[in-house]
């Protein structure tokens, strides 16, 4: 099938490397002639795990290109996938600007049915305002007699595991108009798909409005399990239970399960933060408070404080003679992105309160440079105190550390050679935000230990 991809970010470059990886012939669009010159050169524009080979083999197999040209992508694909950011507005609202220029230049260029599948999360009722921008042109242009169907295709792909997510679906929306070109853009999407339910079927059809929604339902469902588990976290350093005891004890109920039950710094990354912020606004739009999410997102603002007031509690406000590891960066492993992660806040609090750091993260260190020009634009002087740690051993981090700060849980930080640690720094200190280790290990190690929700033993 021909398939035209627009917009070459996290969503459309993984949508597009996969649905070429399955055979079909894929015209990826961004109006960034500098992101697609280093496509086109080789180069991925994003860090994610397996994403570059996938890319490399499709492009050399002439099922995959990218181009700037709008007019080539629109003739190109019979159905037209529309992956673009809708970034969060002043008011919260997602900024659906880039989607509807999408639209609008589909019904520029359309000259004869088209499925467009709006990717991007957007919120409900996105696909009427599409399918009106594009009709709009049409009549512009006196087209009228043109066909297309608007579509809601979400994705569920998490950051450090996309193309795995892709490939092997544990479900694929489809909400489609119940007429007759929206039947038949289901008769598309269907033999689309048809390669992922081989094993059993995967697809759930709904109604446009229904598919919308359940995308901000899931992550929404997911933002509240986190934010949860993070307040019993902190009722347990308090009452003196370990919240890893808690967890395994919940989590064994199957009405409950173990996914997002674990305690840590708050979530980050570019879904769940603009997501929650995006349902709330359409329900106050919609005369409807939702207190649950907005009680979600504070804690989850909150929690990113965590660790520092932790610090600010051993070793005071003035930080100004204290050195501190801080071990992790991007919002999750496995990806460099810095969106709305917990170690920019983390960051903040230190250096603020004159505290030096050694910083490491295996992936992320250009993308942190480039993010704190701007949280510290109005003190840049303060990023001469952060050093950003070359050595592939995040161990060299922790020399003359008087504590270290875990905010990342990479893999290269799970098994860290104690004693290695204890001679290093100048106290053997632990501030652990993913509760990767178990406290009583610790302190027989002779290492002080503050977890998150941990603090029992």
């Amino acid at each position: 099938m021909n398939i035209s991809i627009i917009g070459t970010g996290y969503v459309g470059l993984v949508t597009g490397a996969c649905l070429a990886d399955i055979g079909n012939n894929v015209f990826c669009l961004d109006l960034d002639p500098r992101k697609i010159a280093t496509l086109n050169a080789g180069g991925i524009p994003i860090y994610e795990p397996g994403l570059e080979a996938v890319v490399e083999s499709n492009v050399a197999a002439r099922r995959l290109s990218f181009s700037t040209d709008i007019e080539a992508s629109v003739a190109h694909g019979d159905i037209q996938f529309i992956a673009v950011g809708t970034p969060p507005d002043e008011d919260g609202s997602a900024d659906l600007q880039y989607v509807l220029a999408a639209a609008r230049n589909i019904g520029r260029f359309m000259n004869g049915f088209k499925v467009v599948v709006d990717k991007s999360t957007v919120p409900v009722g996105t696909a009427d305002r599409v399918k009106a921008v594009i009709q709009e042109e049409l009549d512009k242009r006196g087209r009228s007699d043109l066909r297309f169907s608007v579509v809601s295709n979400p994705e569920f792909l998490k950051e450090g595991a996309a193309v795995e997510d892709f490939m092997r679906p544990d479900r694929i929306v489809i909400g489609y108009a119940d007429d007759e070109d929206g039947r038949e853009a289901l008769g598309w999407m269907r033999r689309l798909y048809a390669p992922f339910n081989r094993n059993h079927e995967r697809t759930r059809m709904m109604d446009v409005r229904s598919a919308e929604f359940t995308k901000y339902a899931a992550n929404a469902m997911l933002a509240t399990r986190i934010s949860f588990m993070n307040e019993l976290a902190n009722l347990a350093d308090r009452v003196g239970a370990d919240i890893e005891a808690v967890r395994q004890g919940i989590g064994s109920d199957p009405r409950i399960g173990y996914s997002f039950l674990y305690a840590g710094t708050g979530y980050g990354g570019s879904c769940f933060p603009k997501d929650i912020q995006a349902l709330t606004r359409i329900a106050r739009d919609n005369g409807q408070s939702l207190r649950v999410l907005e009680s979600v997102e504070a804690v989850n603002d909150e929690q990113k404080r965590v660790l520092t007031n932790k610090v600010l509690a051993r070793f005071g406000p003035d930080l100004c003679d204290r050195t501190f590891a801080l071990w992790g960066l991007a919002f999750k492993p496995n990806t460099d992105d810095m969106r709305e992660a917990p170690s920019r806040v983390v960051l903040d609090v230190l250096l603020r309160a004159g505290a030096r750091v050694v910083a490491h993260d295996p992936i992320a260190v250009d993308e942190t440079r480039r993010v704190l020009k701007l949280d510290f634009a109005d003190a840049p002087a303060l990023l001469e105190r952060i050093t950003f740690s070359a050595a592939k051993d995040p161990m060299e981090a922790l020399d003359g550390a008087d504590a270290l700060i875990i905010v990342t849980e990479w893999k290269a930080y799970r098994s860290p050679n104690l004693e290695r640690l204890k001679a290093l720094m100048k106290t053997p200190v632990i501030f652990d935000g993913r509760n990767l280790y178990e406290p009583a290990t610790l302190k027989e190690a002779g290492v002080i230990y503050h977890g998150i929700g941990r603090n029992s033993f």
